[in-house]
Order: structure tokens, then C-alpha cells, then sequence
């Protein structure tokens, strides 16, 4: 035989036994014979479930009054961190809680462990969890305006647009009215005050604000004076309360 590849069984000729593999990996069986009859039994043997002590139902029975002995005290302590939220999201996130806790006092009964004992932990655990936008199955997404997540993230609310226009001052209405035009009185004294206040400030800062005035960005602003971002943003600030300061 070439090196490297075993001799056949006893009684046997290699080239009834060996044959080239026809791929890497392939493999190669020495006696593929059909076993005579009778030698296989015909009965079919049902296998056995996983043995798992949870699933009686005595078990499932002692489990979820084990839980129900801690749900007042995990919804009472839910109830308190999500106080400030409307009734609708209270409920949802009351209901995210109570399912959260039952997953893990499941997991910690197989485990072997008795989550009876620290129920204050189990809550805690749970409400940071719904409060970091994760859920029983999924979770928010951090850039959906619509999702308490983002909200909360990024400080914003979201609220509807009233139903109607009213005679009284409504900032919406005063957001979408069409008016490019600037009234004629406020005209004269921009005319007037601006280039006055423009005389108070140096040649820079003249420089500057007629460069921000156009919709210069900062980073460009900066970038052409020579300055920081930040420096330019705190002039920017000055200006502001300067012009302010100066039109009284």
C-alpha cells in the first residue's frame, strides 16, 4: 500500500474497499453491506424528553405562585419610576416590567437559583432595562422621534399640531404664514441702528458678523479668520447680547 493510507480489513481487497474520494473531505466507508434480515430490530423505541424539573405541571404550578407572591412588590416599585409618564406608557412599560421579571425568574428557577430572595433586585434590573428602550423581544430605536427612547436621549418632546386657528396668538400659525416681508417701520430702523452698531465694534468683528450674516457656517467662518470654532460661536454670543444691549 502507498504511504500514508491503512491497509484494508482482513480478508478483503483493497480495491473492494478504497475508492478516490472525489472532493476534500470526502468519506470513505470499508463495509458497506446490507445487514441480513433480523439482525436490525423493527421496533420503534420513543425517546425520551429532556428531563426538565419545570416543565410538570405541579412544577409550572408552584413557579407562577413563586412569581405571583413577588408581582406586588415589582409593580409597586414600576409604578414609582414610571410615574411621570402618561397613562398609555405608564401601562406599556408597567407590562414590559412585569414580563422582563417573569423571563428572568424563570431562567433563575432552572438555574437553580431562588429569585424570592431579592425581588428588589429584580425589579430594579427590569425598569433599567425598559428605561434603556429594551424590551421583552426587540428593542426602541434610538432615532425615532416617536420613541420615548429618543425623547428621553435627546430632550424633545413630540406633540400634535392644534386641530384649528384661533384669533388669539398661535405660534403655529405665525410659524407657517407665508411673509417675506419685513414691515416697513422695522425696515428704517434696522437701516438706521445697524450701521451705527456696526461703527461700535473693530474691523474683525465687522468682518466677522457680515461673514455670519450671509449664512456662513462656523467651521467656515473660523477656518477664514483664523479662529477656533468655539471662539467663533462665543462672538457669535457677543453679538447677539451686544445688538440687544444697543437696541435697548
Amino acid at each position: 500500500m502507498k504511504a500514508g493510507i491503512p491497509s484494508p480489513p482482513e480478508g478483503m481487497e483493497a480495491k473492494d474497499v478504497w475508492c478516490r474520494p472525489r472532493r476534500v473531505g470526502a468519506v470513505v466507508f470499508f463495509d458497506t453491506t446490507v445487514p441480513n434480515p433480523g439482525t436490525v430490530s423493527s421496533e420503534v423505541v420513543p425517546m425520551n424528553p429532556l428531563s426538565n424539573p419545570i416543565c410538570s405541571r405541579p412544577a409550572q404550578e408552584a413557579l407562577h405562585e413563586g412569581f405571583l407572591a413577588l408581582l406586588p412588590r415589582i409593580s409597586h416599585h414600576a409604578r414609582v419610576c414610571f410615574r411621570h409618564l402618561k397613562c398609555h406608557q405608564k401601562d406599556d412599560a408597567l407590562a414590559e416590567v412585569i414580563a422582563l421579571a417573569w423571563k428572568w425568574y424563570v431562567r433563575l428557577q432552572e438555574q437553580g437559583k431562588h429569585a424570592a430572595e431579592f425581588p428588589s433586585v429584580l425589579a430594579v434590573f427590569a425598569v433599567r432595562r425598559v428605561r434603556a428602550g429594551r424590551r421583552l423581544c426587540g428593542k426602541e430605536r434610538s432615532k425615532d422621534v416617536l420613541t420615548p427612547l429618543a425623547q428621553v436621549r435627546h430632550s424633545f418632546t413630540v406633540a400634535p399640531l392644534p386641530s384649528g386657528s384661533r384669533l388669539g396668538d398661535n405660534v403655529f400659525d405665525q410659524a407657517l404664514q407665508d411673509n417675506m416681508q419685513t414691515p416697513v417701520p422695522e425696515q428704517v430702523c434696522f437701516r438706521c441702528d445697524f450701521p451705527r452698531w456696526q461703527g461700535t465694534r473693530s474691523d474683525r468683528d465687522r468682518r466677522l458678523i457680515d461673514d455670519l450674516m450671509i449664512g456662513g457656517r462656523t467651521s467656515q467662518v473660523a477656518s477664514k479668520h483664523g479662529l477656533s470654532p468655539s471662539r467663533v460661536a462665543q462672538l457669535r454670543r457677543e453679538f447677539h447680547e451686544d445688538w440687544e444691549r444697543f437696541c435697548g
